[in-house]
């Protein structure tokens, strides 16, 4: 059986990386961080302890877990999981915190492939109330569900997927979505107000309090599969990335931090608006939970298996 996950390492102190690293420090956990800026972060954020490098900053440091959160490429990550194998052989899982890389080209060239996973945190971390955590290519189910458990003792709903796909199931989905929102705003059918209003007051609630999938049961599924045969042969192909937003962020229209994206944002308080928007999302997952919790067990339908679906 896995041994209880107590001792954390955070390869990375970035945003996510200090967002993260503070959620394992309040709930308890035993939390170091390796960072280059060690000597000048010592301190800051007791009680968690900060290294410069494995080799010379922590020899003595066997973490259970380390999770990597270094710049989103396949060459600066694996060179990040080859200095903790070469610190620490198979001796802690490592965890990629990518939200959109492979893991199976990821775990390539690990030692230790079956001590390898993922896990995908939401900005902003400290306040989202979701985590993924999704098996690498040869990661057994019982060390998934250690990470799982060790994600909920910080106070996060976890989905545990058991076989890797590229981005992860939440991602895949806000994907999906938005590559249809681009191609309207691209042809001028709808604005991003239009679009980000009938998120808020229709889809958004909606899936707050029915989910999106038993939405549908609510409605009804006949209705829902005649639109589908209308529907979906018209949306926009999705073998290519949208063309708009490629062309933004090439010309430095990156969204909030540079000023300009889908809204002007030039002249407001950057840390302002991301805190903001971390205290909105706060209170709306209290509320969630505490609705949920007062109706439990009441009219909760179980959800059928995938063999069910298909009328195996």
């Amino acid at each position: 059986m896995t041994a209880a996950i107590n001792k954390i390492l955070i390869y990375g102190y970035g945003v996510m990386g200090q967002a993260v690293s503070g959620t394992f420090a309040e709930a308890g956990f035993d939390v170091h961080v390796v960072s280059s800026r060690a000597n000048a972060l010592a301190g800051s954020a007791d009680p968690v302890t900060f290294h410069e490098n494995l080799s010379t900053g922590a020899p003595d440091l066997v973490p259970d877990i380390v999770i990597e959160f270094v710049p989103e490429n396949y060459e600066d990550k694996q060179a990040v999981y080859r200095e903790i194998e070469a610190a620490y052989g198979g001796a802690p899982l490592i965890a990629s915190g990518t939200s959109g890389l492979d893991l199976t080209k990821l775990a390539d060239g690990l030692a230790h492939a079956e001590r390898f996973l993922g896990v995908h945190y939401f900005m902003p971390a400290e306040s989202t109330a979701v985590v993924e955590v999704m098996a690498g290519p040869s990661c057994p189910r019982e060390d998934v569900d250690a990470v799982s458990d060790a994600m909920k003792r910080t106070g996060k709903e976890t989905v545990v997927l058991y076989s890797p796909v590229v981005g992860f199931l939440i991602n895949r989905l806000q994907h999906i979505i938005l590559h249809e929102c681009y191609y309207l705003m691209q042809n001028g059918v709808a604005g991003p107000d239009d679009i980000d209003m009938s998120a808020r007051l229709m889809l958004g609630p909606r899936m707050c309090l029915n989910g999106l999938v038993q939405q549908k049961d609510i409605s009804g599924l006949k209705i829902h599969a005649d639109a589908q045969r209308s529907i979906v042969p018209e949306l926009y192909p999705v073998d290519t990335p949208n063309p708009m937003i490629q062309d933004m962020v090439s010309r430095g229209e990156g969204g909030l931090g540079d000023g300009k994206g889908f809204y002007d944002w030039s002249g407001m308080d950057v840390g302002e608006i991301r805190a903001r928007a971390g205290r909105r999302l706060r209170k709306l997952t209290e509320f969630l939970r505490a609705e949920a919790a007062e109706e439990a067990g009441a009219l909760e339908p179980r959800p059928r298996s995938r063999a069910e679906l298909l009328g195996e």
